[in-house]
């Protein structure tokens, strides 16, 4: 029997979203954004959230931020301590001291900035105990040691090398505090046979599923919200146990975004 546990995420309304530049293979400034539907599809992921019994912070956007929408992107927190991002593009830079000063206001003592490259749950991932950290594209394989020392905890390094899936949460997914979704082609070898020597049962997605995005995705441990388009995942996600809700979030794909995309989970101190 799976077991839902309540979330408390920090979500950033798309106010001021738009693709006015491109830092990812996802983004094209010459495509038009409907900034209204994405608006409308962010707020479908909230309301899912609050429906399932999701506690659900938002952080004031910030015009010229377009990006900000992306929350995951923000920080890391674990045990109530967060490590801020520091962006890799300058685009996004001022996007970091925006969230350390919501977390600072909000009850996070001493939130503290990264030193080097680290985008935030884009790029890690906890599982259990271990703390997956992606780098290839974007964090700096530095700031795996930094966020070793930081969290206390073990990180496990994975290299990506499929420009398309630029950041962790774009390639994987983590489903419970054993349990994975990933797409192995998105990963280098070496971090392909990590993978599967850590997580023999993980839940292998198609490469039909990875390129709308189905591995962008969050979890409570039963009820999974992931993009209504991967249809195999769902269907394998639910001969596992657990219950899938689809959205439509294909708006805020024009930037490379989806709903993890979207959530930062703010972990409490045990």
């Amino acid at each position: 029997m799976r077991t839902a546990r309540p979330r408390h995420y920090l979500m950033c309304r798309p106010t001021y979203f738009d693709v006015v530049y491109s830092i990812n293979p996802w983004m094209d400034p010459g495509k038009p954004v409907d900034t209204a539907l994405a608006v409308a599809q962010w707020e479908q992921l909230r309301q899912t959230y609050l429906e399932l019994g999701h506690t659900v912070d938002l952080i004031d956007p910030v015009d010229g931020l377009p990006d900000m929408v992306f929350a995951a992107n923000g920080a890391t927190i674990i045990d109530g301590r967060a490590l801020v991002a520091r962006f890799r593009d300058a685009e996004r830079v001022a996007e970091g001291p925006a969230y350390r000063d919501w977390l600072h206001t909000n009850g996070f003592t001493n939130p503290t900035t990264a030193e080097v490259v680290n985008e935030g749950e884009g790029d890690y991932l906890l599982v259990g105990d271990l703390l997956l950290a992606g780098t290839g594209f974007r964090s700096d394989p530095r700031s795996h040691d930094e966020a070793q020392e930081f969290f206390g905890r073990p990180v496990i390094g994975l290299t990506l090398v499929d420009p398309n899936f630029y950041h962790l949460d774009t390639a994987l997914t983590v489903l419970d505090d054993e349990t994975i979704a990933y797409y192995p082609a998105a990963f280098s070898p070496g971090s392909q046979a990590v993978l599967k020597r850590l997580f023999p049962d993980a839940l292998i997605a198609t490469a039909d599923d990875a390129r709308v995005f189905g591995l962008n995705a969050t979890s409570d441990g039963l009820n999974v919200v992931l993009p209504q388009g991967a249809i195999a995942l769902a269907e394998q996600l639910r001969t596992r146990g657990f219950r899938t809700v689809g959205l439509d979030l294909s708006e805020l794909l024009k930037a490379g975004g989806s709903v993890k995309c979207c959530t930062l989970e703010l972990r409490p101190a045990l």
